[in-house]
């Protein structure tokens, strides 16, 4: 199995297409953060150094992609194709960071998306794709999911994909100015043989 992240990559499953992040994207990713601030901000990840600033898109953009190169992170914007006539529109942002080879082979995932394409399957799908692509083409063994207890759509997503839950972790992230606890929820590459996405699917259509 490879120990590479094989980047860049492209990963879709009907409308949904998760795609590598670029600074081209500036406009359109801010017009969406912009407008789901309130949405978005209460979850976001913040500085815990006293005075730190978040980091702007350039920023981003650039340590996500140098993560990407040292095959430790999968950077993706998470796109759905609205009109055939048009390029698939930006509808939240999907990062598989921490990437460890080696005995472990584990990750961790973390996602947004706009909340007008909130409740539409957009996000467990996008989770489905990137954690099949982690454990069939990756290798990867275990998938990693941490969600503030009081964010119920987060935690719709993992209990409709079968995410177990193991456990509270105490001020495990700062987020949003404090640091703060975290229920922690994984899957293995065991406990989905023929594939996370077709296991939704499957949900889905019952």
């Amino acid at each position: 199995m490879p120990e590479s992240v094989a980047w860049p990559v492209v990963l879709e499953s009907d409308d949904v297409i998760l795609r590598p992040i670029r600074h081209r994207d500036r406009r359109e990713w801010t017009e969406v953060r912009s407008r789901n601030a309130g949405w978005v901000g209460p979850w976001e990840a913040s500085n815990p150094v006293p005075g730190g600033l978040p980091p702007t898109y350039g920023d981003m953009v650039r340590s996500l992609n140098r993560q990407a190169r040292q095959d430790s992170a999968l950077p993706f914007l998470i796109t759905e194709r609205q009109d055939p006539a048009r390029q698939p529109a930006i509808v939240g942002q999907l990062t598989v960071s921490t990437i460890v080879w080696g005995s472990a082979r584990m990750a961790t995932l973390g996602y947004w998306v706009d909340r007008d394409r909130a409740g539409r399957g957009i996000v467990p799908t996008a989770v489905a794709l990137v954690t099949d692509h982690c454990f069939q083409t990756l290798g990867l063994h275990r998938m990693e999911i941490n969600i503030r207890p009081e964010n119920g759509p987060s935690l719709r997503v993992v209990e409709k994909l079968g995410f177990r839950d193991e456990g509270m972790r105490e001020r495990y992230l700062h987020i949003d100015g404090e640091w703060a606890d975290h229920r922690s929820f994984a899957l293995t590459a065991e406990e989905v043989p023929d594939g996370l996405l077709n296991r939704w699917k499957s949900r889905r259509e019952r």
